[in-house]
């Protein structure tokens, strides 16, 4: 989300500082982002954190900072692979020597709370299916039992993207291909990697567009000790009138306002938000809002949409305009645009193909 464009300097200042402003003192004053997997200042936790999948569970281990984590535990497998949809168990955990140790989720929960102790990746606390678990990651593996409900033994994945890297078909016009900016007003194409940076401000094509197919991968930040929309916030606008959402909400709920959702319009049908800094792919099939001769919207805009691969929504109708858009009407050509918000997202294959 982002406040109207007359606020945008004051937007901009106030995400950039606010997830800051949350820290534990101890915190404040050193590094608190990463954009590289592979920066050695990265936290031992990060190897930590990420999904984990066996035969009867599959679970994402959230970071909270600190040596902090919560395990979301789901009978079945991961979201979009075996996960019943409905059931979730809750562990708190925290390093040790190495290892992370996991017992349950007690006590007062709140949905995105800064305190990893008070923390609930759930907004119903408890969850439906919750029960008492405990578990330990040591290396790759996850292992672990549940009252009344056996043992698991999970993996660490990183689940393949059907669409990621898929190339440009023909006829598309190429937005990003890592050789230049020359479609975008705004951003930073980086030297060493070749990807698309926003650098926590916003970027738009140069043109515009209506009805379209679309494919671009972005890449989310890692700010552990951040939390709700200070963690790794950006948008992907359709024709700048409606916002798709980017955010870091691994192992969440899932709701309008965190990745995938159409922001203040409709949750995601499911959550398929990866791990910061594992690579992400939107694919988008969207059909602009029509308006009659006198300019009066008849039709509102339509969009079916991927993420990582599945469906997150099928032809949905967007019934108005999100926050942060342009101030042309609906129903006309509109560019393209990547949020900053504050937050370090990059960018990289990127195409758009035109339909009537």
């Amino acid at each position: 989300m982002k406040l109207n464009p007359r606020y945008f300097t004051l937007a901009i200042v106030f995400a950039t500082l606010a997830p800051f402003a949350q820290l534990p003192a101890a915190e404040k004053g050193g590094k608190v982002v990463w954009t590289d997997a592979a920066d050695p200042t990265i936290p031992g936790d990060f190897k930590l954190q990420g999904e984990y999948a066996g035969d009867k569970f599959g679970a994402q281990v959230i970071a909270l900072g600190g040596g902090a984590f919560q395990a979301v535990l789901l009978p079945g497998g991961l979201p979009g692979a075996g996960w019943d949809g409905k059931q979730k168990i809750l562990l708190d955990g925290k390093v040790d020597g190495g290892k992370a140790v996991f017992t349950a989720a007690t006590g007062a929960k709140k949905y995105l709370a800064q305190k990893p102790e008070e923390f609930s990746a759930t907004s119903k606390n408890p969850p439906d299916g919750q029960k008492p678990a405990s578990g330990v990651i040591s290396g790759d593996t996850f292992t672990g039992k549940i009252e009344g409900g056996g043992t698991f033994s999970l993996k660490k994945t990183e689940r393949a993207n059907p669409t990621m890297g898929v190339k440009a078909p023909d006829g598309a016009t190429v937005l990003f291909d890592g050789t230049g900016k020359t479609e975008w007003k705004g951003g930073r194409v980086d030297d060493k990697t070749k990807l698309l940076n926003t650098d926590g401000a916003d970027i738009v094509t140069t043109k515009k567009f209506s009805n379209y197919t679309m494919h671009v991968e972005f890449l989310l930040p890692y700010r552990p000790d951040a939390r709700g929309q200070g963690r790794g916030n950006s948008g992907f606008y359709q024709v700048d009138l409606y916002e798709v959402q980017i955010l870091d909400s691994f192992g969440l709920d899932g709701k309008n306002n965190e990745t995938g959702g159409v922001y203040t319009k409709a949750e995601p049908k499911l959550n398929m938000c990866l791990p910061p800094l594992a690579w992400q792919a939107y694919d988008v099939e969207f059909t602009n809002a029509v308006n009659d001769a006198d300019g009066k919207k008849i039709k509102n805009a339509r969009m079916t949409l991927k993420l990582n691969g599945v469906v997150i929504h099928d032809n949905l109708e967007i019934t108005g305009k999100t926050g942060g858009s342009r101030n042309e009407p609906e129903g006309t050509p509109g560019p393209i645009k990547l949020q900053g918000h504050g937050n370090p997202l990059q960018f990289r294959n990127i195409w758009i193909v035109e339909k009537k």
